[in-house]
């Protein structure tokens, strides 16, 4: 789960960007959902994605990094974004 900052003029950029992550791992062993959502409270942009096992997940990370590897996220973004790898417990 990812929660982004955007800068307000920005936003459309980033949110481009998040859906071109989300197709890159379409298709890959182990992907169970993703989404990307807002936050109109608090200009906030959400991703979301389900995988069966982290082995899956890393096995995918490199397709999707490559997808947005070269946007200018510190352009886009007030503060870098909130990473959380979570775990089934």
């Amino acid at each position: 789960m990812s929660i982004h900052f955007p800068k307000p003029e920005k936003e459309a950029l980033l949110i481009e960007s998040m859906h071109r992550f989300g197709k890159a791992m379409k298709g890959k062993k182990g992907l169970i959902m993703a989404h990307t959502a807002k936050d109109e409270d608090k200009n906030r942009l959400i991703g979301l994605a389900i995988w069966d096992s982290k082995e899956n997940w890393l096995a995918a990370r490199p397709t999707m990094i490559e997808a947005v590897k070269s946007d200018p996220f510190e352009e886009w973004e007030l503060k870098p974004p909130e990473v959380y790898h979570l775990t089934r417990i």
